[in-house]
């Protein structure tokens, strides 16, 4: 068996997207997500060999999770079928006005939220390039914020790269709690990416500007601390050097997965030895195609696909 590139480590759900009110009876179309599937198939797609790591349950939900991330060239011989009657988490999610989106959870007592140790340490080996991790795993069970921390502690014996995307979901947990959790993983972590209002999560000193944020982390261990804005791009800092990116300006479709499709952008210049300028350009490229298509990871582009960037708008190619 081929070692895999990146493994990530995660819950990946049924996603029920209605078109419209749930409550009046909108048809729904049936997909999967997870921040760090989604993250696996971009790489993939990307031409890098990704590995998710995970709980399903032995139902048709979770048959599916499986399917579809084989079906995108990830690898799951490392993910695990429920045998306790744990079902594959769900979720729902329904346009209200506007662009407002909201997504509603039935992931408690899920396969995904009983992830331990055990699952996750057998698919760590030298080989291995990169882990990434997010802060929804460890949010979801005491024996998911086990299994995290023990991955990316084998990982740095190992001489593996440990990425962390913070990932804050407020409904999942108290900023106090996740902050108690996320700051040994910080310190585990080769590279930090967060929001700008994520940071005070994962910094000893909570209270400080950002920049005294950013240094303070620097100084603390982080390589390599890559800050999203949304809209205005994303800035990336080690010690000896920093870089912007400006997002590019296409039609927002799906805002959903978009942070995701940012980070498998960055980690694939990272594993192509891209400078901190270019790594940030195809991770704001990922980022803009997955805006601009429905779906948490069906408008994730291919390694091909992302010089389409680089022509006007309305260019017909022929």
């Amino acid at each position: 068996m081929t070692t895999p590139d990146v493994v990530t480590i995660g819950e990946t759900m049924a996603a029920l997207r209605a078109t419209g009110p749930v409550r009046l009876g909108a048809p729904m179309n049936l997909s999967v997500a997870g921040a760090e599937s989604t993250v696996a198939i971009g790489l993939a797609r990307l031409g890098h060999r990704s590995c998710w790591i995970g709980r399903v349950g032995d139902d048709e939900f979770g048959a599916l999770v499986l399917r579809t991330l084989l079906a995108e060239g990830v690898d799951v011989s490392h993910a695990h079928i429920d045998g306790e009657g744990r079902p594959t988490g769900l979720l729902a999610r329904e346009r209200r006005i506007g662009g407002l989106i909201q997504v509603s959870y039935y992931r408690g007592g899920s396969a995904g939220s009983a992830l331990c140790p055990e699952d996750v340490l057998p698919a760590l080996s030298p080989g291995v390039r990169l882990l990434h991790l997010t802060g929804i795993t460890p949010a979801l069970s005491p024996t998911c914020a086990e299994a995290a921390l023990a991955a990316a502690r084998e990982a740095r014996e190992l001489g593996i790269t440990v990425s962390l995307d913070v990932n804050y979901r407020s409904r999942l947990w108290s900023a106090q709690r996740a902050r108690e959790t996320l700051l040994p993983l910080t310190r585990l972590a080769d590279i930090l990416i967060a929001s700008a209002d994520e940071l005070h999560l994962v910094c000893a000193d909570p209270v400080l500007e950002e920049k005294a944020l950013v240094d303070a982390l620097l100084t603390e261990g982080t390589r390599e601390l890559v800050l999203t804005r949304g809209g205005n791009g994303a800035d990336v800092f080690t010690t000896a050097a920093s870089a912007h990116a400006e997002a590019h300006q296409v039609p927002v479709v799906d805002v959903v997965g978009a942070g995701d499709a940012f980070v498998a952008g960055y980690l694939s210049g990272l594993l192509d030895g891209l400078d901190l300028d270019r790594r940030l350009r195809r991770a704001v490229a990922a980022g803009a195609f997955a805006v601009a298509a429905e779906g948490d990871w069906e408008g994730l582009p291919t390694r091909d696909s992302l010089a389409l960037l680089d022509h006007p708008s309305g260019t017909t190619l022929r």
